[in-house]
């Protein structure tokens, strides 16, 4: 098993929306970085847990866990001019090489793992969410990373 951080700015999607979702599960819909779909497309698994962070928000924040449940398949959105994420180059060209995975939300943080509280962890210095410039929205995190921060998070079950 993997583990991963996706980013997500809540005023348009939030750990919250995650949890309220029908099944608490959504499709990970609209990323267009080729490096970040690579990652959904190739390595991203079923089972895989995904720590949600809040990006673009105050604080920044990992709110919790989620479960990939559905591996990476066409991203259809980015072909639907009504869809916030339509591909307007991918449309014109006919092709659509966008990929998304489906999410569960699995548990939620009684406190929120903020951007400076990971910071201050000596086991996450390396991690790629804290590097100036990472703004990749799929990140890989290891193991020791993960647990690190639950035990920070205090995760409890949705």
């Amino acid at each position: 098993m993997n583990h991963w951080l996706m980013k997500t700015e809540p005023s348009v999607f939030s750990f919250e929306d995650l949890v309220k979702a029908p099944k608490s599960t959504t499709p990970w819909e609209g990323v267009r970085n080729y490096q970040a779909r690579n990652l959904m497309r190739d390595s991203i698994k079923m089972g895989d847990l995904v720590l949600i962070y809040h990006s673009n928000a105050e604080p920044m924040a990992v709110m919790g866990v989620a479960e990939v449940v559905k591996e990476g398949h066409p991203d259809k959105s980015a072909m639907d001019p009504k869809s916030q994420y339509f591909d307007n180059d991918a449309a014109k060209k006919g092709t659509n090489p966008w990929v998304l995975v489906g999410v569960k939300a699995k548990s939620r943080f009684t406190v929120a793992v903020t951007r400076d509280a990971l910071k201050k962890e000596k086991g996450l210095a390396s991690m790629m969410v804290l590097k100036k410039g990472a703004r990749l929205s799929v990140q890989p995190v290891t193991c020791e990373e993960f647990q690190i921060i639950l035990r920070l998070g205090k995760p409890e079950p949705i």
